[in-house]
């Protein structure tokens, strides 16, 4: 147990994310069923379209689906999405959804994500970008108008602006982890 006193500590164990470097390999699907500590619900007003940019664009894969009402898709262990059919009395369809969701990936798998929701819909996906935290994000905008950023953990250079950004706010690479 942790509380606002105790220092952070290496939890990589429980984390289906590898340690970011160029030997990284992306863990397979995650078929298994769980309790879902976090998820995230996305009304639609087209399922099939919608499943289709979430299947070939962004990696995900149908893990089960209530023909008409929901789509539960799934990528890694804790990477749960559930797609759901929209009321159009209740969300028109001309409003996006409220909300950004943030996914992780390992690097050598971002520009091909990408490219794959590119080719189903040009002008959604923005440049990548270098962030203070050391990873590196594609934003982009589903056929739902859910905001998407895929992001990418890059290896820890100790010597870098990133480095000293997180040492500057106490998070600093352990031995086992760097």
């Amino acid at each position: 147990m942790t509380d606002q006193h105790t220092p952070y500590y290496d939890a990589f164990e429980i984390s289906p994310v590898p340690p970011p470097g160029p030997d990284a390999v992306a863990p397979e699907p995650y078929r298994g069923i769980y309790g879902m500590p976090a998820f995230v619900t996305i009304p639609t007003h087209d399922l099939s379209t919608s499943t289709q940019f979430w299947t070939a664009g962004l990696g995900f894969f149908e893990l089960f689906t209530i023909p008409g009402t929901l789509v539960h898709l799934r990528r890694w262990a804790f990477q749960d999405v559930l797609l759901v059919a929209a009321d159009p009395a209740t969300l028109p369809a001309s409003e996006p959804p409220a909300l950004t969701y943030s996914y992780a990936c390992i690097l050598t798998e971002l520009d091909g994500i990408a490219a794959d929701c590119r080719a189903l819909a040009p002008g959604a996906v923005g440049d990548p970008r270098d962030t203070p935290w050391n990873s590196r994000e594609v934003e982009i905008l589903t056929p739902e108008n859910a905001r998407i950023v895929v992001t990418a953990a890059k290896p820890y250079e100790p010597d870098s602006a990133a480095a000293r950004s997180l040492a500057a706010i106490g998070i600093t690479p352990s031995q086992e982890h760097p």
